[in-house]
């Protein structure tokens, strides 16, 4: 259904915004049934990015914000249709407000929210629609809303502080990396031409760190071709199934930054079922959706090898022990769940506590990593400065004597 935009006068305040309508006449004639007035509606221009990638995407904030929102109406007994009509109309995100539109509109079709929202997977994923689903089913919609506002947002908080944690070294070590490439492409062939003037022999590590240079400067275009090559080599790599299997084994064991990519794995685990559990969705679903959208294949091996025996009447705690990413206590916690009928509970447990030392891991990472990082690009440009300046004080010395 086209969307038309209008500005209006509603009472003694202007108004202005966006809704679908068959035509242009029935758009008008639904701003009136509001008590509007004054009305100047036309067809919303097609952007010229919708659909593509380019289109952007719908942020975790705008999940937030939309659930929350969407729950509250539904609890206040506001029709749903009707409470979809009032999203469209306030939400910020283009992208997410055109999908509402077309969800609207689907659910006036006769499709339940459950299918309207599946069809649009980019916006709403498998672990969105299902408890949807579960929340439809056994007429507790607004709790399932405010729970997957409650889940999303602690969601994006672990995943920003990961980032966070991975990010800070990245970009120390880039702004490193530039800073002893200028200094070998610019500023020691100065220092090579002023040693050329003064025809003394140089001291062994200044002859080094020319050589350095030259070799840089002259291969300065293979270099960039071959991170180039390998940065894409290595995304090729990660998108085959062994490949990423083989990475994700060793981001969970390398020094450092392992235990935090286990922690947050763990956490990352725990929430999401747990989440899924308490809503209603049955197990094996959940299970697969945890396997699926658990980011890493380890984790996902083991989820699904847990999946497997379930279906076959054993436990969940042995095929997660099996991983080696979860440690002793959650095996534990999850048996003990299991064994009582309190696993969301426990797994709600877990999440808590692992977010809280995703916390403390990033904070330790951090404080650790920085001062290794500051004295090994001391250490390096100072190197590259003193050997620079070894010369200099030859020459100083021979005057003296």
């Amino acid at each position: 259904m086209p969307i038309f935009i209008y500005k209006a006068i509603k009472g003694k305040r202007r108004v202005k915004g966006d809704l679908d309508a068959a035509n242009l006449e029935m758009a008008e004639a639904a701003l009136r049934r509001r008590g509007m007035t004054n009305i100047r509606v036309k067809p919303k221009p097609k952007d010229l990015l919708e659909g593509t990638f380019l289109e952007g995407r719908v942020k975790d904030r705008d999940m937030v914000i939309f659930s929350r929102q969407f729950a509250t109406m539904i609890d206040s007994g506001v029709p749903i249709l009707q409470a979809l009509q009032v999203m469209c109309e306030q939400t910020e995100n283009d992208k997410l407000r055109r999908k509402l539109y077309e969800v609207r509109n689907d659910i006036e079709g006769g499709s339940s929210l459950y299918e309207a929202l599946r069809k649009h997977p980019d916006v709403f994923d498998d672990l969105y629609t299902n408890m949807v689903n579960a929340g439809e089913t056994g007429g507790v919609l607004d709790v399932i809303l405010d729970r997957l506002a409650t889940y999303i947002e602690k969601a994006a908080n672990l995943k920003s502080k990961v980032r966070a944690a991975l990010i800070y070294p990245g970009v120390v070590s880039f702004v490193a990396v530039a800073v002893i490439a200028i200094i070998l492409i610019f500023v020691i062939p100065t220092f090579e031409q002023l040693f050329n003037d003064f025809g003394s022999g140089l001291p062994t590590p200044t002859k080094l760190v020319i050589g350095l240079s030259r070799w840089v400067k002259g291969n300065l275009l293979w270099l960039i071709l071959g991170l180039v090559a390998a940065l894409i080599a290595f995304r090729f790599f990660y998108r085959w199934e062994r490949g990423r299997t083989m990475v994700d084994r060793f981001f969970l064991t390398v020094p450092v930054f392992g235990p935090l990519m286990r922690k947050f794995a763990v956490a990352r685990f725990s929430r999401t079922f747990s989440t899924m559990v308490s809503s209603g969705v049955p197990i094996l679903q959940a299970l697969d959706i945890v396997a699926r959208t658990s980011g890493n294949k380890i984790v996902e091996s083991g989820v699904n090898e847990a999946r497997t025996s379930i279906a076959e009447g054993q436990t969940l705690a042995d095929p997660l022990d099996a991983t080696g990413v979860f440690p002793p206590m959650v095996i534990h916690m999850i048996s003990i769940g299991e064994t009582t009928g309190s696993l969301d509970t426990m797994l709600g447990k877990i999440a808590d506590f692992y977010d809280d030392e995703v916390d403390v891991a990033v904070t330790t990472l951090t404080s650790l990593i920085e001062p290794i990082l500051i004295v090994f690009l001391g250490v390096i440009v100072g190197g590259l400065v003193v050997s620079m300046y070894l010369p200099i004080f030859k020459i100083a010395g021979t005057v003296a004597g």
